[in-house]
This record gives structure tokens, C-alpha cells and sequence, in this order.
């Protein structure tokens, strides 16, 4: 036998070559499946989303958009969006690796959002609150002049209506391609942070993966009670940064949830499944200490 049919010969005992005409049921759509970035293990999307978004091989909790993470939260049917109408500009005329108005157009394509940020009034449990939800999935959640205006409306809106508000937070910080108008958004937010506390009204923070930069360093870290979620990484500059910086290696676990529990910055580390719950205690507690009079 020629060496050649030998070699073809092992070939086909090695291996099955794959039906070409499978029925069309067997095909499986595009983002069917999805990666977790924990684990690496490949999960069917539908199962996923009946978990909240949970991975049930490790527990890691992937990313929730704006509206799924207002689902969660509120009662059904009970949200109420507020500011829709205000989109961003590009008052610098910023151009980087593409024109800021393309990343725009992209984003808001992408995302099915106009900003990355969504606000609105909703009930949870029965309560009255305002809700505010950051979206990665619109560059980064970064932070520019209309989602830092959006932010304050929603605590201005909580406190002329005497009511709570929550923000759940997932930034990359501030917008580069708005420059000194995305940086004054952390005075501006953090203003109308402390005018609903001096209202004795309740403010919920929930961290989840990531928070980072002016946001962090704003009005995601001026609650009454701070929660995140399980391996939430919370921050101002990235690991990355910091090591570079200090030329040092960082411990195990640096600006995860779980370390800044320990080290005081934030409340409690909460599961997804139990988030709701959670927050609805608190919330009950904290009204009833300001209708009583105390501060919030």
C-alpha cells in the first residue's frame, strides 16, 4: 500500500466526518449560547435567563441590562421611564479611533437604548421609588453630561416626590470623548445626592460588575445602604492602573466586592435572587426611621 492510502486510511478510522443535510431543527441560533466568563462553561441562554443571569456551574452573576435589571426590581408593570427624550450630543466635536457621533450611533444600535442610563418611577412591593439603572452595554456605561443630568433629575424627582430612590450602578466612569463636561457630572450628581439626604428620604445604592471611576468616585458610593452583587468589581482606577503605578503586585481579590465588605466600603454583598428582598427590608426600614424623624 502506498504510503499516501496509508495515511488517508488512518484518517477516516480516526474520524467521523459530520452529516452535511442535519434536520432543521437541530440548528441552534445565533446567541443561543453563552460563555461564562468565570468558568468558561457553555450555558443555553433560556436556562440562564430563568437563573437571573446566574451561571449554575460557579455562581458567577453575568451582566443584566437596564431593563432586565428594572424588571427585577420593581413590580410588574409598574415602571414608569422619565427623561427618555434626552439623548447625547458631541459638543467637542471628539474624534479618537472613529467620530464620538459614529461610537453614538453604534451604541445606541447596539444596546437598543439612547443612553446609558435609564430613570423612572416604579413601586417595589407596593412602595413608591424612583429607579435608576446603568446599562454597560452603551460605551461602557460611561458617565457624560446627559446620563450624569439624567441621574440628577431622578434624585431631584425622588426628593420633590418624597420618595426613595435606588440606582443600580455598572460603569467604566467617566466619558473621555466629552472631557470636562463628563467630569463635572460627579459634583453635579453628588449635589443632588446630599439635597435628597438632607430631605431624610432614602437612597439604595446596588454595585454590581463593574463600577468604576467618576461613578464610583460620585454618587454610587453616597448611599445609606450599599449592596453589590457577588465578585462585583468596585473601584476608582483599575488593577491594572494601580500596579503599574505603585509598581507592586495587588492581593488576591483587590477591589472585588467581597474585599471591600471587609474593608468597610460597602454594606453587603447580595445574591441576585435575594436582591429584591433585600432591598425591600431595607427600604422599609429606612422609611420608617425618616417618618419617625430620624435621619436617613
Amino acid at each position: 500500500m502506498p504510503i499516501s492510502d496509508w495515511f488517508s486510511a488512518r484518517e477516516q478510522r480516526r474520524y467521523t466526518k459530520m452529516q452535511e443535510d442535519r434536520p432543521e431543527s437541530s440548528e441552534v441560533a445565533d446567541g443561543a449560547w453563552v460563555r461564562c466568563e468565570q468558568c468558561k462553561r457553555i450555558a443555553y441562554e433560556g436556562e440562564l435567563a430563568e437563573n437571573l443571569r446566574i451561571c449554575k456551574h460557579c455562581g458567577h452573576h453575568l451582566a443584566l441590562t437596564a431593563p432586565e435589571r428594572i424588571a427585577l426590581l420593581a413590580d410588574e408593570g409598574s415602571f414608569v421611564e422619565t427623561d427618555a427624550e434626552l439623548v447625547p450630543c458631541d459638543p467637542l466635536q471628539f474624534v479618537g479611533r472613529r467620530p464620538y457621533v459614529e461610537s453614538l450611533a453604534s451604541a445606541a444600535e447596539s444596546s437598543g437604548l439612547p443612553e446609558a442610563v435609564v430613570t423612572g418611577t416604579a413601586k417595589l412591593e407596593g412602595r413608591p421609588v424612583v429607579l435608576v439603572a446603568m446599562d454597560f452595554r452603551f460605551i461602557g456605561a460611561s458617565m457624560g453630561s446627559v446620563v450624569g443630568e439624567k441621574v440628577t433629575l431622578a434624585f431631584e424627582r425622588a426628593t420633590e416626590g418624597g420618595k426613595p430612590i435606588i440606582v443600580a450602578t455598572a460603569s467604566g466612569g467617566a466619558r473621555m470623548q466629552e472631557g470636562m463636561l463628563s467630569l463635572m457630572q460627579m459634583a453635579k450628581t453628588s449635589a443632588a445626592a446630599r439635597r435628597h439626604a438632607d430631605a431624610r428620604l432614602p437612597y439604595i445604592a446596588i454595585l454590581t460588575d463593574p463600577t468604576y471611576g467618576g461613578v464610583t468616585a460620585s454618587f454610587a458610593t453616597l448611599a445609606d445602604i450599599t449592596l453589590a452583587e457577588p465578585g462585583a468589581r468596585i473601584g476608582f482606577a483599575g488593577p491594572d492602573v494601580i500596579e503599574q503605578t505603585i509598581r507592586q503586585r495587588l492581593p488576591k481579590g483587590f477591589q472585588t466586592a467581597e474585599s471591600l465588605v471587609e474593608h468597610g466600603m460597602i454594606d453587603e454583598v447580595v445574591n441576585r435572587k435575594d436582591l429584591r428582598d433585600c432591598v425591600a427590608s431595607f427600604l422599609g426600614y429606612l422609611c420608617e426611621y425618616a417618618e419617625e424623624g430620624g435621619a436617613a
